[in-house]
């Protein structure tokens, strides 16, 4: 990813360090002994609060709500955390998703499984490429596709034509039939966004994003108003509230949904849901470890058919460690469900305990 200017392997401005990632986990425990286990990717670029504000958020606040309370309560316990805690989405969807975990273990099932059932066992991957020049994202690109992968997300934001030689050369490597979404990282203003969505428009782009500023809704607005490539938000999308406005406003095409970031999978589905009841798609996307890896993959499993868009979940080409003692298998270019309780993996307590920076934080009753 070196050869971008800023070194991050894409076009966001920012001097935070991406050369390793920060994560914050959340362990439930009930009277038995079961567990359920969840997992935050935290970048305070993309995220806005640091793993210690999320565990001070959980202990001092969130956490009251939680102890004694039956793990499968998640909608009662999402409205008293919107109601008592402002914001905090990432926290709120790290508590949720453990959750999930335990109330799925206590029973011996899949989380899938109390999510209405997987509509398929063989998940459809998007493939990641980094901010690159044409010739090496091509290469890469037929790279994955000879993997199997239909689908790539590719970074862009360098320059409006720099950004078309990229996607056409991709094209022509690739062919027709490989789907192509592209992501700016918050790289233009609205008219250089309007250029840079004209050049590539012509190649076949399934959607767009992040293009302009997290705080440039009204660009949005404009931008979508001016291209017929669906645009959205991922930096500045937290909560479902701010999806359903933005689309209203006529300014984004397709959801984009980080498990965690708009409260767990509780807000996951409520987002992918209303996308669907609006006729839009949804874009799952992060760069999990192992737990944050199944808890994507559960979801996409439960809700494939509302997609529209093969989820991106590459956290398995881009970390050397994954925290569990297994990893979910990708095979042609598909993720496979793998059975089992809960999220399907365990949590490699060894390794975690290598990776701490910081003492745990408890909350007990």
């Amino acid at each position: 990813m070196a050869k971008s200017d800023n070194g991050l392997g894409m076009a966001i401005p920012t001097e935070e360090s991406w050369d390793v990632a920060d994560f914050l986990y959340c362990r439930l425990v009930d009277e038995d002994g079961c567990e359920g286990w969840g997992e935050a990717y935290v970048w305070l670029p993309e995220t806005g609060v640091s793993q210690t504000e999320m565990a001070m958020a959980i202990r001092d606040h969130l956490g009251k709500y939680v102890l004694g309370a039956r793990p499968t309560d998640v909608q009662a316990m999402a409205a008293r955390f919107d109601r008592n805690v402002a914001r905090n989405e990432v926290a709120k969807g790290l508590v949720d998703i453990a959750c999930h975990e335990l109330a799925a273990r206590q029973i011996g099932r899949p989380v899938h499984d109390l999510l209405g059932g997987a509509v398929v066992d063989r998940i459809p991957l998007c493939g990641l490429l980094p901010l690159l020049d044409p010739e090496t994202t091509a290469e890469y690109a037929r790279g994955y596709q000879g993997g199997g992968y239909r689908s790539l997300r590719i970074k862009l934001g360098t320059s409006p034509h720099r950004d078309r030689d990229v996607i056409a050369a991709v094209r022509d490597a690739c062919g027709p039939d490989l789907r192509i979404r592209v992501d700016y990282n918050q790289a233009y203003d609205v008219p250089t966004a309007v250029r840079a969505l004209s050049l590539i428009e012509p190649f076949g782009i399934d959607a767009a994003e992040q293009p302009l500023a997290v705080s440039d809704l009204l660009g949005m607005v404009e931008l979508q108003r001016r291209t017929p490539i669906p645009v959205f938000l991922h930096e500045g999308f937290f909560s479902l509230a701010d999806a359903v406005a933005l689309i209203d406003a006529g300014g984004m095409g397709v959801i984009g949904v980080n498990a965690e970031r708009p409260g767990g999978v509780t807000g996951a589905l409520r987002a992918i849901d209303y996308a669907a009841a609006r006729g839009l798609g949804t874009i799952l996307h992060n760069q999990p470890l192992g737990i944050g890896t199944a808890v994507q993959a559960h979801i996409a499993a439960a809700r494939f058919d509302r997609l529209g868009h093969d989820p991106e979940i590459a956290g398995d080409v881009m970390f050397d460690h994954h925290l569990t003692t297994t990893r979910y298998e990708v095979r042609d270019g598909e993720m496979l469900l793998p059975g089992g309780p809960g999220w399907g993996v365990t949590v490699d307590r060894d390794e975690l305990d290598r990776h701490l920076i910081a003492d745990p934080t408890v909350c007990t009753p």
